[in-house]
This record gives C-alpha cells, structure tokens and sequence, in this order.
C-alpha cells in the first residue's frame, strides 16, 4: 500500500473515531427513558415483518406477528453481534503494534457492540413483559459464535458487513418512516443505527485489508465459507420461524386450521429470509465491494445459493 492509500484509510478511521464520540449514547437515559411496550402498537414495519404475506390474518392478528417478529428481531442482532465482536476483537490484533488511530476506531466498535449487546437483552425482558408467556428463543449465541469464528477471517467480515448495512437499510426505509410503530422500538433502532453506521465503514476497511493477504485459492475456499456461513444462518432461520409461527397458533385469540398455520409459518420465513439474507445481500455496497474482491464464478455459485433460499 502506497503512502497516499494509507493515509486516506487513517483518515477513515479516524472519522468512524469522530463519529463515535459524536453520537455516543447511554440505553436508560437516551433510549429506554422510563418506557414500557404497548401492545396496542407494532413492534416491527410491514416492510420487514412482510405483513401482505399474512393474507388470512387481521389487523390485529398482522400485529401480533409484528410484535413477535419484533422480539425476534431483537434477539437475532443480539445473537450475530456475539459473533462480530469477537472477530473485531480478533482483527483489531494486526494494529496493536502498528495504527493506532485503526486500533481505537476498533476498540471503541467492540465497547459499542458490549453496549448493543446489553440493549438487546434489556428489550427482551421488556418485550417479555408485554406479550404473553410461551415465547422461545433457544439458540445460543455463544454456540452460534464458535461455529461463525471456525471458518475463515474473510468470511466472517463478509457476513458481518453484510449485517451491519442492512440494519441501516432496514432502519432508513421501513422503521423510521413507519408512523405506526412504538415509539420505544423505534428509538431502540434509531440509536443501534447511529453507531452502526460507523461499523459498515470500519467492516469494508478490514475486509478489504484481509482481503489483500489471501492467495487466490484461500479466497476461493472463502468463498465457500460465506455460503456456508448463509446456509447456517438460514438454518437458524428456520427453527425460530417454526418456533414463532407454533406461538403465534397457540397464543392467538382464534383457533387456527393446519392449512392455514402451516401458511403463517411459511410468512414468518420468508420475513426471515428478507430481513437476514436478502437484503443484506442486494444492498448496492456491499455488492460493490464483494464484486471487487471476487471472480464471476464465484459470485455465481454465491447468488445460487441465495436463489435456492427464495
């Protein structure tokens, strides 16, 4: 890397450091504030929970599914953000002794992914405390974690800046624009997203660095891990969709036929599946950047593996 290159990629850092200290915020005085969840609102916009996939339900059948997907939603980003700190942690080794200024735009990401951490538990007890009993979330984000660090650097950042835009995506076009939803699980995300929004940048630095080290068959085996890393999360996917349709049938105020709860179940899904896999994965930067570090064969056999996920 030439001189110039690298002291616009300092200047980089150097701007997510600023940035972070801007925006800094406390979860009881700037997002909680003493609020509780009303179960009058939704929880999640129709953009993400993908309310028009639940033709056979009510209005308020639509926001029950809101407000389940909501506390899944909650949960899920308390689950990848276990993952993502450890490797930020991890890559944050290669500037110990060598940029400062990167090693504290990366310490200051992990204190932030602690905090969201702590946030997201806070929001399911609170959640918790606003539905009725018999919600499941048994997947253990630490068990989740040693499975996503067993495979490689590159595709561990790959998927890990493929979340960190879609949370902005997903907040800029269907949270904050949705007049309807609470207003606490608005400001929840609306503060998640001021933070993250550093996080993407600091994400396609470090790949693209990691990238520069590999051999082309150490990219390509890669390439091989971040499908299977979708696959996996897919797979998580699917339980929790299981887990929250079998909810929804046995907690809703009617009795629901087989056809028609296997149908939700097929709802909550394919929700999932838009909101951790596709759009993350059409979002136009990361498209840019994994197109720049891959050949067209492999963003073949990745967009195949995408496809069979529809």
């Amino acid at each position: 890397m030439n001189d110039l290159s690298k002291d616009f990629e300092t200047g980089l850092y150097a701007r997510c450091i600023r940035n972070s200290k801007k925006v800094r915020w406390d979860i009881d005085e700037d997002v909680i504030r003493g609020r509780r969840f009303d179960r009058s609102q939704k929880y999640l916009p129709d953009g993400l929970s993908l309310a028009q996939e639940f033709p056979t339900l009510s209005e308020d059948e639509k926001r029950f599914v809101s407000q389940i997907q909501g506390r899944t939603y909650d949960n899920i980003f308390g689950l990848v953000e276990r993952f993502i700190n450890a490797k930020v942690l991890e890559v944050s080794r290669d500037h110990w002794l060598g940029d400062q200024v990167a090693l504290e735009a990366l310490i200051r990401f992990s204190d932030e992914e602690l905090k969201h951490q702590a946030l997201f538990r806070r929001v399911d007890d609170m959640v918790g405390e606003s539905l009725p009993d018999g919600y499941r979330f048994d997947i253990d984000p630490d068990a989740v974690a040693s499975v996503v660090l067993g495979k490689s650097t590159w595709a561990v950042l790959a998927l890990t800046m493929d979340i960190e835009l879609f949370t902005q995506l997903h907040y800029r076009q269907s949270i904050e624009p949705d007049g309807n939803l609470s207003e606490l699980f608005k400001d929840v995300f609306l503060y998640h997203w001021k933070e993250e929004s550093q996080h993407a940048i600091l994400d396609e630095l470090e790949w693209k660095r990691h990238d520069a080290t590999l051999t082309a068959e150490q990219r390509d085996r890669a390439v091989d891990e971040f499908i299977e890393l979708i696959g996996a999360l897919d797979g998580i996917l699917q339980a929790q969709a299981a887990a929250d349709a079998g909810y929804f049938t046995a907690k809703n105020w009617r009795s629901i036929e087989t056809a028609e709860a296997e149908a939700v179940e097929t709802g909550f899904l394919k929700a999932y599946r838009w909101q951790y896999i596709h759009s993350g994965a059409a979002h136009p930067t990361f498209m840019e950047v994994l197109s720049g570090l891959i050949t067209e064969a492999q963003g073949e056999r990745i967009g195949a593996a995408l496809a069979s996920l529809n």
